[in-house]
C-alpha cells in the first residue's frame, strides 16, 4: 500500500511541478514541491523512506526540468533522510516548527545552485539570496506547513508515524 501511495506522489507531482507551475509563479518562483513532498515523507515515514523517495523524486524532477541530474537526486535524498532522522528525534512536531525547518533546509537547498554555477558581476550570492532563493524558501515552507497542518488537524500524526516507522 505504502509503495503505491509512493507511485501515486511521483507520477502526480512531476507533471505538476515540470507542466502548470511553470506557468503559476508568486514573487517570479516557482515552489519545489519535490522538496516539500520528501520532507513530509521523510518526517512521518522514517529515513530510509524519506531517502528512497527523495532518490526516486529528484530523479524522475530532473529528466523533466533542466535541473542537473546528480545534484537533484543528491540533494533531494538527503533532504529526505535527514527529515526522516529529524522527525525521529522530535517528540511533538508542531506546523509552526515544520515551517520552520523547511525554510531553513529550503535556504540550503536553493544556495545550491548558487554556488554550482559562476554568477555574473550583476548576479552574486546576495542577488540570488534576495530574488530567488529566500522567496522559494518562504513559498515552500507555507505550503509544507500547509500541507501538514491539514494533516495534523485530519488525523493523529504521533500515531502515523509510530505506525508507518515499523
Amino acid at each position: 500500500m505504502k509503495a503505491l501511495i509512493y507511485l501515486v506522489v511521483i507520477v502526480g507531482l512531476v507533471p505538476i511541478q515540470s507542466v502548470f507551475l511553470p506557468h503559476i509563479s508568486l514573487w517570479g518562483v516557482k515552489p519545489d514541491l519535490g522538496l516539500v513532498a520528501v520532507c513530509l515523507i521523510g518526517l512521518i515515514a522514517g529515513e530510509l523512506d524519506g531517502l528512497l523517495m527523495g532518490l526516486a523524486l529528484g530523479w524522475a524532477m530532473s529528466l523533466f526540468s533542466a535541473q542537473d541530474l546528480i545534484s537533484a537526486v543528491v540533494l533531494k535524498g538527503a533532504v529526505g533522510f535527514v527529515a526522516g532522522l529529524a522527525g525521529r528525534q522530535v517528540v511533538y512536531l508542531s506546523p509552526v516548527v515544520l515551517v520552520a525547518g523547511l525554510l531553513v533546509v529550503s535556504c540550503l537547498a536553493g544556495l545550491v545552485t548558487p554556488f554550482v554555477l559562476t554568477l555574473s558581476v550583476q548576479q552574486d550570492w546576495w542577488w540570488a539570496l534576495r530574488t530567488v532563493v529566500l522567496p522559494q524558501a518562504c513559498l515552500d515552507a507555507l505550503i509544507g506547513g500547509l500541507i501538514y497542518s491539514i494533516m495534523w488537524s485530519r488525523w493523529n500524526i504521533e500515531q502515523l508515524m509510530s505506525e508507518s516507522r515499523m
